[in-house]
């Protein structure tokens, strides 16, 4: 299960972020006018990327995941219940805490399934590619604006005229697999175990493949933007981990959690961070890393241009194998996020602090179908229009932040509860929630002000949603009065 949770499509589609970095979309209609302001205030256009180094990122995400998972097995431990984040903060540290928790897993949730949807897309023209159709790339990406960055000392990084487009591979896949949902679906234990086989498969596919091309002179610099692009890296291909989480919820399954939860944990995060690393090896082995910019398939891609420069046959069926698994990968991932989005807002709508309409079960399917008709339709629209850069990193910081929380719960729960039953009891005393707490703010620290500028918006919204109106409606709302 813990091997299964963990790997997830996040090294097909972000890996290329993370090595080559980001520059900021300002060709964007919805980027251009703050970026302007931000770009004459800070100097800055870009984010570095960590180059070859990424192997560094992965080992430094590793040990944050490893800490933070410690903390939310402690924290899940104490509730006798399956359940998210959300439900064990509302259980332990009360209704405020629990909402912003709550809101930040709905960022998480939506932003993780408009990050993997746009992959997705990326995917889907690349198998177009192959059967040799090309579809018109106005309807494979974001509206844009043709002249893009055009006079930084002037004062202008963008300028009017702009043309529409849409990624409609995106919006496509989410509406369609919100059809899926909302008519029900089983959650399958072998067919999770499919998906992760084929998964694990295409890695091992990608990086036996590769390895005969490897170059050892695309290792050289090293880490070409040093320190900062070794915290970017990481900050970014933190994405590949969303899920870890999951694996500390077995607490109360554990027939000796103290000993098991942290052996299981460990080893789950020392295989996949191997797997990972074999691919970023691998990956900027054979290509360039400062090609893969803006990349949202970059092994498939780098398959591509190797198969394309070589002229092998085993090149260009590696390539499909490769293709193939992280598509059905991405549909899985895709589920799962689509799946517990509607979860979160039906347990927030049953505690009060979401409209009832958002916990409305269909009739004849039993689903939560309103909220998973509405989490449809604002992830999908969203998908067509952002890159999967900023999404990954809205995701992120959503994220980096609801387990900031976790763990500063865990440390508030030890002073003010310490006689409360603990199944499972992070080791070391203090050492694993506060090394938690600082590892994520590090990672955090290396994401993008605009991404920082937009999750500060996303609180406000959430906050002012929570004291105009949640407060007001929630269970506990008679006991304040």
């Amino acid at each position: 299960m813990g091997i299964g949770a963990v790997i997830g499509s996040g090294i097909f589609t972000v890996i290329g972020t993370a090595i080559a970095g980001q520059k900021f979309d300002t060709s964007s209609i919805l980027n251009a006018p703050l970026l302007d302001y931000i770009i004459h205030h800070t100097a800055t256009t870009g984010r570095p990327g960590a180059g070859p180094a990424l192997a560094l990122s992965l080992v430094l995400v590793a040990l944050v995941c490893a800490f933070t998972a410690l903390c939310y097995a402690e924290l899940a431990s104490m509730i006798p219940i399956a359940g998210s984040a959300y439900t064990y903060t509302y259980a332990t540290m009360g209704e405020l805490i629990a909402w912003i928790i709550g809101w930040d897993l709905i960022l998480e949730y939506a932003v993780s399934n408009m990050a993997v949807s746009v992959g997705f897309a990326a995917h889907l023209v690349d198998a177009f590619d192959w059967f040799g159709w090309h579809p018109n790339p106005r309807w494979i990406s974001p509206a844009y604006l043709p002249s893009g960055l055009t006079d930084l000392q002037g004062g202008t990084i963008y300028n009017t005229g702009w043309h529409f487009g849409f990624n409609i591979p995106a919006f496509l896949i989410v509406m369609l697999l919100t059809v899926v949902l909302v008519r029900g679906i089983r959650e399958s234990a072998e067919t999770n175990n499919i998906m992760v086989l084929l998964k694990i498969g295409a890695i091992l596919a990608f990086v036996v493949a590769g390895m005969k091309y490897i170059h050892p002179t695309n290792y050289h610099p090293f880490a070409p933007q040093g320190w900062p692009g070794v915290l970017t890296g990481g900050s970014i291909i933190f994405f590949t981990y969303i899920g870890f989480d999951s694996v500390s919820t077995a607490a109360e399954e554990a027939k000796n959690p103290q000993r098991d939860l942290p052996i299981g944990i460990i080893a789950t995060l020392v295989i996949c961070t191997v797997l990972y690393i074999a691919v970023a090896v691998v990956l900027t082995g054979i290509v360039k890393w400062d090609t893969l910019i803006d990349d949202a398939a970059p092994v498939v891609n780098s398959l591509k241009k190797l198969g394309l420069m070589s002229h092998s046959k085993g090149l260009h069926w590696t390539r499909l194998v490769v293709l193939f698994g992280a598509m059905m990968g991405m549909i899985s991932s895709l589920l799962v996020f689509q799946l517990g989005q509607a979860r979160v807002w039906f347990a927030m709508s049953r505690d009060g602090l979401l409209p009832k309409l958002f916990g409305r079960v269909h009739p004849k399917f039993r689903t939560p179908s309103t909220a998973t008709w509405i989490a449809g339709v604002l992830v999908g629209i969203p998908a067509g229009i952002l890159d999967i850069g900023t999404l990954a990193d809205l995701s992120n910081i959503g994220t980096l932040f609801a387990f900031v929380l976790v763990s500063l719960g865990v440390i508030i729960l030890r002073f003010k509860q310490p006689e409360r039953r603990r199944g499972f009891r992070a080791p070391g005393g203090l050492t694993a929630p506060i090394l938690s707490v600082v590892f994520c703010i590090l990672l955090m620290s290396g994401l993008p002000i605009l991404t920082w500028l937009r999750f500060f918006a996303w609180l406000i919204i959430g906050m002012s949603v929570y004291w105009l109106y949640s407060r007001h409606r929630s269970e506990f709302a008679p006991v304040r009065k």
